[in-house]
């Protein structure tokens, strides 16, 4: 599967912004998916997940209550919607996806296919 991330950018503390991560392949509703970040100097972190039914989710305890993570299996797409976005959320999110994982997701080397990364940026 291809993983393609997109809708970051610039926005000031306690804005939001709504990432997309749109996957190439018809067994996208098979997939476990993940959005991962990283800042500069930073090691790449969990943020969220998510079962390739919607059904079962799992947060960094960071951003739990700000974040939501859902997906949409018609449209071969998971989302991020970052609500009270704070300046130490700013990094590179990447989504990643699995096809073997059944729950968690909190280990970046659990995952094969990853995004190309989009930047968020947030300004106090």
């Amino acid at each position: 599967v291809q993983l393609q991330a997109f809708g970051g950018g610039l926005v000031q503390a306690g804005g939001s912004l709504r990432l997309s991560c749109a996957a190439s392949g018809r067994t996208f509703s098979t997939y476990f998916m993940g959005w991962f970040r990283q800042a500069p100097g930073k090691d790449r972190e969990f943020v969220a997940a998510i079962s390739w039914s919607g059904g079962s989710k799992y947060y960094a305890g960071s951003v739990k209550g700000r974040f939501t993570i859902s997906r949409d299996n018609a449209k071969n797409t998971v989302f991020l919607q970052m609500n009270s976005l704070q300046p130490e959320d700013t990094a590179v999110y990447y989504c990643a996806a699995d096809e073997d994982l059944a729950y968690g997701g909190y280990d970046p080397r659990e995952y094969d296919y990853w995004g190309q990364g989009t930047q968020v940026t947030v300004s106090s």
